[in-house]
């Protein structure tokens, strides 16, 4: 899948509204158009209330546009005939692990997928082994789920998706329950599959770091799209976002308040590392 340039799923004209909220000026989303393709990792963020969760639960057909069209694969995802296979291509990982977890022990509990499809005993458990393993989680098989870290359990929900060959991972807030080592461990998790596997995720999130590790970041407020580009084009924008409410990186918060100070730091600047290095090359031109 990696490199593939095709659109896999597609939101046209989408607008929707909750029971009861039907007024125009409370869409929960607004006149959106948006194309991803496979392979993509995007970051999708925005205030609270801005829509992201209810994009990802559109891309994963658990609601319907109100109108307007989402595609996934070219299926459409108003067709109910369709859902099982939209749903396998685009598996969501919630904010709180502990509502995906359903089974007694590890093993089982990525293995429930592949079982209500009742595939051979022997290719279930070929895949949870192989999936366990690529994932840091084949010593915990036997272990019960309720036992694990939270970024341990995040990772099994993970496991349990990874296993259906999803073409998509869609994280909502998948990272906000954790620790920072939870944070990292999810985060680097995603980031692999991403590159090895060329598995496409779009993940909300709140932190700017993790958004700083996609490669398109996607800006939601009010249900209308602000924003969509590159990590570099849109969190340096400090404009558009301190104008949501949103910051930067703590690497683009920081160049800012020094270029105030008269430091001529590059505009773009968005990692730590990229910081420090500006600055030791600075401190050596002095």
């Amino acid at each position: 899948m990696a490199g593939c340039s095709e659109v896999s799923i597609e939101a046209r004209a989408v607008d929707f509204y909750y029971p009861g909220e039907e007024d125009p000026s409370r869409a929960a989303l607004s006149g959106i158009n948006l194309g991803v393709k496979r392979g993509e990792y995007i970051a999708l963020i925005g205030p609270n209330g801005s829509g992201k969760t209810t994009l990802l639960k559109l891309f994963n057909a658990l609601l319907t546009p109100s109108s307007g069209e989402v595609l996934v694969g070219g299926l459409s995802t108003r067709e109910e005939e369709n859902l099982p296979v939209i749903r396998r291509r685009c598996g969501m990982i919630f904010q709180n692990p502990d509502n995906q977890l359903v089974a007694t022990t590890v093993e089982e509990d990525i293995a429930f997928g592949m079982e209500n499809l009742a595939l051979p005993q022997a290719e279930i458990q070929g895949k949870v082994l192989q999936t366990a393993s690529q994932l840091g989680l084949g010593h915990l098989l036997k272990q019960p789920p309720h036992l694990l870290s939270g970024g341990e359990k995040q990772r099994v929900a993970i496991a349990g998706i990874l296993v259906m060959e999803p073409d998509f991972i869609l994280m909502d807030e998948s990272t906000a329950m954790l620790d920072p080592d939870g944070r990292r461990e999810v985060l680097k998790t995603v980031v692999e599959l991403n590159n090895s596997r060329g598995l496409g995720v779009i993940h909300v999130t709140h932190f700017p770091i993790e958004a700083a590790f996609a490669r398109r970041v996607i800006v939601l407020d009010r249900g209308r799209l602000r924003g969509d580009g590159t990590p570099k084009e849109v969190l340096t924008d400090l404009t558009l976002l301190h104008g949501l409410g949103l910051q930067g990186t703590t690497a683009v918060e920081l160049a800012a308040l020094l270029r105030e100070d008269g430091f001529a730091l590059d505009s773009q600047l968005l990692h730590n590392r990229e910081l420090v290095e500006c600055l030791c090359l600075l401190a050596r031109k002095n």
